[in-house]
């Protein structure tokens, strides 16, 4: 029996505490995407392979092929952190919310964040809202640092009702006779079962990391090249924490205000090795 025939029969333990064999095909994947080299990808599934144990967490498996990958390319494992960058966001949700727009600014939305709009019986602040024609997207966004966590059915139930309550107001003004209204779900994390069945049942949309299939929230994020500062491995968490406080949530939007980094009190070193990633994502294909 192989080494990786071997590795699957060893059971790890995902965020959500389930427990899974271990698929070296993913991992394999995982670093391919990421933009790995197959020289690359099979010196750390070799080192994975060796060192994995029944009971590791899925993050330390993680932890140790992105310090591998790293070691190895330098700025090129930059991708590889997405996921963790994703659930290094917080605490609030504004960041997320905040880089939700700028997703949609990029195709082509007219994009507004924490707006309040008037229901027919009580006011309702939305995370975003993406207009574009005569279509109006009215999403309610939930962050989570816990990878475990799934978005349970009560988040669809009320943004239904939420955005229900929104269009019968919307309704009575004539500008809005032509306007087609669509509730949104947006997560960094999953949905349940329920939650994915009753949206589409009431046709709501959902957008999570791997959901839906093909034009997930990762999916998107690599296709438009869009990346959170919290990729950014020289940047501590309160340098990270600043710029995001300061409105500056994306790579694009600090290498557009480069002045950023010394307002937040980096030395001229430390931009510099800033700078040299902000270099590398965008470079990456």
């Amino acid at each position: 029996m192989d080494s990786e025939t071997l590795s699957n029969a060893v059971l790890i333990t995902k965020a959500s505490g389930e427990q899974e064999a271990f698929d070296v095909n993913k991992l394999r994947n995982s670093l391919h995407k990421a933009g790995a080299k197959e020289d690359t990808i099979e010196e750390i599934v070799s080192d994975i392979n060796a060192w994995v144990f029944s009971g590791v967490s899925t993050g330390m498996i993680y932890t140790r092929a992105y310090k591998l990958f790293r070691q190895k390319t330098g700025h090129g494992a930059l991708r590889y952190k997405l996921k963790m960058a994703m659930y290094s966001m917080g605490p609030s949700g504004h960041p997320f919310e905040q880089f939700i727009g700028e997703l949609f600014k990029l195709q082509n939305y007219q994009v507004e964040v924490a707006k309040v709009l008037e229901g027919t019986a009580i006011t309702h602040e939305m995370d975003v809202i993406a207009t574009k024609g005569k279509e109006q997207n009215l999403m309610e966004c939930k962050y989570s640092r816990d990878q475990g966590k799934h978005v349970s059915i009560q988040v669809p139930l009320y943004v239904y009702s939420r955005v229900n309550d929104i269009v019968e107001k919307q309704m009575q003004d004539i500008s809005f006779a032509d306007v087609k209204f669509i509730p949104w779900v947006v997560t960094n994390t999953r949905f349940t079962p329920d939650s994915i069945a009753y949206s589409r049942s009431k046709g709501i949309c959902l957008l999570g990391w791997d959901y839906p299939k093909d034009n997930a929230l990762k999916n998107l994020i690599e296709r438009e090249r869009l990346y959170p500062v919290t990729i950014l491995s020289h940047l501590g968490k309160q340098e990270q924490q600043k710029l995001m406080d300061a409105g500056i949530v994306t790579c694009s939007q600090l290498t557009q205000a480069p002045g950023k980094l010394a307002d937040i009190g980096l030395s001229h070193n430390k931009q510099r090795l800033v700078n040299k990633e902000l270099e590398s994502l965008s470079s990456l294909k």
